[in-house]
This record gives structure tokens, C-alpha cells and sequence, in this order.
């Protein structure tokens, strides 16, 4: 297949001999909120079109409270650049936030951006930055994306300083990873840099802008397979150094010094992992690493991924254990509160014991205190016996008594059977990420077992994490309920499927899995899973929140992969 990226599709290409990834300017703006425009002329001074280039179109004339399908409401500009704005702005639908690339439909790379958006939703890789649709509005195109606000761009984390070794590890595989899934596809990036790599909450790294970007941009290469390569090793290589591996400077790291060429990180940093350094030389220079060391380049990200997969695999840190100080008896656990102090050097006097009772009047005494305490206790324990037997014998003639009376007062009361509850309402759950198939969650207490809310398929599994934490649906069952079980029918057996019942405050819950209230968790590798809390609690919304799915094989229009459907849902208090 000829190296040829579907971003580049009816744009300019780059000129000149520097690299992309050092020509790659700061002004994205893909999913976080506190990206701004940074430079609008850094564009220009590496090739990109002016808007003069595009067809001298202006951008379309928007506001915040613009919407858009009537669904896509703005919010905010963060970028207005060339044409194009991105704004951030509120799916009123699903209720969720968005990221929204916008053009004038007559724009120059309106159909270029359009096929871009399109081919990089069709990836469906957990890995990026999901593109949730691309449309053309009458005079408009737009394209709307993922908004993660709990990520933090590369930029940021390196504005510290560089990252752990086990960081830059798990970074470069998992980008290098993921571009080479994308380029088997037929994908490219052509604008990889620290403002379009951002690290979750939940550690694991997302790249942002996959061929949209360069679309946008009318960015094109000839060699994207080797551009997008170069660009993973100038992101390794600032990750430890926290140096540019070019002489200008940009996203906010400091260049190499002029006029002594590209010197491999460990020798810009001291202590830098001497692996991941000839790592970077190798998908960064273009003859391989120097020629001390006799690597071979590394051009594409499947030769990447290949030679990560061949260093040593580099291990979390131990958590680091502080020895707790010894403990200190205090002066009056020692016994010696309300001493004076002795002075140093001087001999202090051992006390005398006290002399024992020898006499025999001494004897004596002690054996009249023993008998005494003997006599004492003997007493009382007779007293106690006879209290005990006659408190016994007046509740044995009480019951008689009762008992030929026929009253049943006493009876123990019979546990209040257990009903079951009825949905009134469900709305799907949406913690990170897109949905699955909110149009579906009715199916799930319809009385119809054929009918089913169903998953997406991910690659890996049975855990979602760290590609999700998990995906649920909300039930309303009217007003406030004690529940104590929940019955659930699921479409595919296997291991496993883990289930948790959380109660939450509304259809939308204001809080996240971590502000709710745990009732039960249950797993199972069965189609059918009944989860039973230590005791009813009382709510009227109920989270179904499933963290695990089997791996099942492809049927109707899913594929083969780790997914689950729920058929049925019974509640009972």
C-alpha cells in the first residue's frame, strides 16, 4: 500500500528540509478547557496555508449560545485560526460537554476536513480522541469530538519538568501503539506534538486530532508513516529532557543550542534511562541513532512498537516506605513524673523494697483478709444464684399463663414479603468517553427477554479500565424505595461480567461513581446475575454500573470483541 495519508487528501504539502514535528506550532484546541490560541503566526512561518490559501473565506459569524442541529450548544472559543474556529460547547442531548471544529462549507478544505472526520470515526480506537459527527449545514461544516476534562495535555505535565521513567514508557507506548493501528488503516496525524497527547485521571494516554488536525491545517506529507514516527520521538525525547529536540523552540520547551546538531537525551540531562534515550535517536534522526552505537532507524510506528517491545520492560517505582521513629516512653510511663531531675554524673541511690510481713501477727493478718474476701464472695454468688433461679420461674409461669390464655401477643412478627418495584424511567450513564446506545435502555424492562441494551465492543478486556471505567444506565422507580435485589439478564456468557448497584440522586447524577452510595456488586460468567444488597436501602434512582464484560463473538451488527447486553431488569424491596 503506497505511504500516502488520507489527511493530505487534496491539500498543500509541507515545504522545506525541516521536520514536521519541528515545524508543528501550538494552536490546537481538541479537549481541554484551558487550551487558548497561542500564536496564530506559527502556523504560517511552517507552511501552512493563509487564509488568503484557503479561498479568502471568512469564518462563519458565531456567538456563545449558538446552536447548532438544534442539539450543539457554544460555550466558548478557544481557537479562531485560518478560517476555522473550535469552540467548546454542551451536547443539551446528552448532556454532555463537546469540543466543535467549525468552517464555512465553501472554505477550501471543507471537504477535505469532512472526509478526515470521517475516516478517523470510522477507526473507533478507544486510544484517540473519538470524532462523534461531521456534518454540512447549509453554509456551514462542522465536526464534533470528544471534550475531556479531566486530561491534561502533555504541555502541562512537562511544564514541571520531564517525566518519570515509567511515564515516558508508558507514553511512548502507547501513542506509538496506537499510531500504528491508525496507519494500518490508512491514518495519519501529520500534527503529533505535547499539546495533542493528553494523560486521563486514570493514567492511561489519548492522542487528540487524528488527521483532522492536518486537515484543518491543509497539512500533507509524502512520508506520514516517518512523520508521525519522528513526531513520537520528539515527544519521547521532551519527556525526558524536557528540552525541544530542534533549535527553535516551542510548546513551551526550550530548543537545543544552536550549532551542535541533535545529541542524544542522555547527554542533555544527566540520569536519563539510557534505553529510552537511543529509543528517541532512533525514531528521531533520520540516518538511526549515531553511529556509536550501530542502531537502525526506526521509520514507521510498527518498527517502533517493535523495538519498545524489545528493550527491557521498564517496571512501576516501589511506593516508597518511611521507617516509622522509634518509640519514646515518656517520663511518666517510666515512672519517673514528678522526680526532680538528677544532675549529670551524680550516683543515684537505690531505693530499699520494702520489708514483707515475717511476724506472725503479719502471717496472721493475711490469712484473716483471704478468709474474708473467701466468705465475701461466696455470698454473693449464693445471692446471685437465687436471684437468677426466681426471676426464671416467675417468666416460666408467665408464659403458662399466656399460653392458656391463647394470647399470641409475643408470636414473632412474619417478615414482610418481598415485592417487586417498576421502572418509571431510565436515562444511559455517561462517566468519560461516548455513549453506547441510549436509544436502547427502555429494552431493558420492556418484558421482552429478545430486546437488549448493548455495549460497545473493546479490544481489550474483561476489565474496561483503563480504556473506560465502566458504562451503566440510570433507573427511576418513581419515588424513594427500599431495594434489596436486582435481577439482571444478560445476552453473553463468558468470563466475566462484574455488575455494581449504586444508589445516585437523579437521572443525571450530579456527583460521579466515587460521591455515590454502594448497595451491592456482584460477578458472574452466566447469562443471568442476581445482585443482593446486606440490607434494603432506601432510593428512588438506581445506577446499574458494569465494569467488566466477557469476550463474545460477532452477531447482528457488532463485532467480535469484549461487550455485554442486558436483556432484562427486575428490581425487588
Amino acid at each position: 500500500m503506497a505511504e500516502r495519508s488520507t489527511a493530505a487528501v487534496d491539500v498543500a504539502d509541507n515545504s522545506g528540509d525541516e521536520p514536521l514535528t519541528a515545524q508543528a506550532d501550538q494552536s490546537t484546541a481538541d479537549g481541554v478547557a484551558n487550551n487558548r490560541e497561542r500564536d496564530t503566526d506559527s502556523d504560517e512561518a511552517q507552511g501552512s496555508p493563509t487564509s488568503e490559501d484557503s479561498g479568502r473565506t471568512s469564518p462563519p459569524e458565531l456567538h456563545s449560545g449558538h446552536k447548532l442541529a438544534r442539539r450543539y450548544r457554544l460555550e466558548e472559543c478557544v481557537t479562531r485560526l485560518d478560517g476555522f474556529s473550535s469552540w467548546r460547547a454542551v451536547d443539551e442531548k446528552l448532556r454532555r460537554a463537546v469540543g466543535v471544529h467549525i468552517l464555512p462549507s465553501d472554505h477550501a478544505r471543507a471537504r477535505s476536513v469532512l472526509a478526515a472526520a470521517r475516516s478517523s470515526a470510522l477507526l473507533g480506537d478507544p486510544r484517540f480522541v473519538q470524532v462523534l459527527d461531521a456534518v454540512e449545514d447549509n453554509d456551514i461544516v462542522y465536526v464534533v469530538h470528544e471534550w475531556l476534562p479531566d486530561a491534561t495535555e502533555l504541555t502541562a505535565l512537562l511544564a514541571s519538568g520531564p517525566l518519570e521513567v515509567y511515564d515516558a514508557y508508558q507514553m511512548v507506548s502507547q501513542i506509538a501503539s496506537a499510531m500504528a493501528a491508525a496507519h494500518r488503516e490508512g491514518l495519519a496525524h501529520l500534527r503529533l506534538s505535547p499539546t495533542a497527547v493528553l494523560r486521563t485521571s486514570t493514567g492511561q494516554w489519548r492522542i487528540r486530532g487524528l488527521a483532522v488536525n492536518a486537515a484543518l491545517r491543509g497539512i500533507g506529507s509524502d512520508t506520514p508513516q516517518r512523520a508521525d514516527t519522528e513526531a513520537i520521538g520528539a515527544l519521547l525525547y521532551a519527556t525526558l529532557t524536557q528540552r525541544w529536540p530542534y533549535e527553535s523552540d516551542a510548546h513551551g520547551l526550550a530548543g537545543l543550542p544552536k550549532d551542535i546538531g541533535l545529541i542524544p537525551p542522555d547527554q542533555v540531562r544527566a540520569g536519563v534511562h539510557r534505553g529510552l534515550s537511543e529509543l528517541a535517536m532512533r525514531a528521531l534522526a533520520n540516518d538511526g541513532a549515531t553511529a556509536s552505537r550501530h542502531e537502525s532507524p526506526c521509520t514507521t510506528p510498527e518498527e517502533l512498537v517493535k523495538a519498545i517491545g524489545e528493550m527491557p520492560r521498564i517496571r512501576p517505582p516501589e511506593p516508597a516506605y518511611t521507617t516509622p521513629p522509634a518509640y519514646q516512653r515518656t517520663a511518666y510511663q517510666q515512672g519517673a513524673y514528678g522526680r526532680p531531675t538528677p544532675h549529670p554524673g551524680a550516683t543515684q541511690p537505690v531505693p530499699a523494697p520494702p520489708s514483707p510481713l515475717q511476724s506472725r501477727t503479719g502471717k496472721a493478718l493475711k490469712w484473716g483478709v483471704s478468709a474474708l474476701l473467701i466468705a465475701a464472695l461466696g455470698l454473693g454468688s449464693w445471692q446471685l444464684a437465687d436471684a437468677i433461679m426466681e426471676r426464671g420461674g416467675k417468666a416460666e409461669d408467665q408464659n403458662q399463663t399466656q399460653t392458656t390464655d391463647g394470647n399470641d401477643k409475643n408470636d414473632e412478627q412474619p417478615r414482610r414479603p418481598v415485592k417487586p418495584i417498576s421502572v418509571q424511567d431510565s436515562q444511559e450513564y455517561v462517566a468519560e468517553g461516548s455513549a453506547q446506545a441510549p436509544g436502547d435502555v427502555a429494552k431493558t424492562y420492556d418484558g421482552d427477554p429478545s430486546t437488549y441494551w448493548r455495549t460497545n465492543k473493546y479490544i481489550d478486556g474483561p476489565t474496561l479500565a483503563p480504556y473506560k471505567p465502566g458504562v451503566g444506565i440510570v433507573y427511576d422507580l418513581g419515588s424513594s424505595q427500599e431495594l434489596s435485589t436486582a435481577s439482571i439478564g444478560l445476552r453473553y456468557a463468558g468470563d466475566h461480567t462484574t455488575v455494581h448497584l449504586y444508589a445516585t440522586d437523579s437521572l443525571s447524577p450530579s456527583t460521579g461513581i466515587d460521591g455515590m452510595k454502594e448497595i451491592a456488586t456482584a460477578t458472574t460468567s452466566d447469562t443471568s446475575l442476581t445482585v443482593k444488597a446486606a440490607k434494603p436501602l432506601k432510593t428512588r434512582y438506581v445506577l446499574l454500573w458494569i465494569t467488566a464484560v466477557p469476550s463474545a463473538p460477532a452477531d447482528g451488527y457488532s463485532g467480535a470483541g469484549y461487550k455485554q447486553a442486558v436483556t432484562d431488569v427486575t428490581f425487588k424491596g
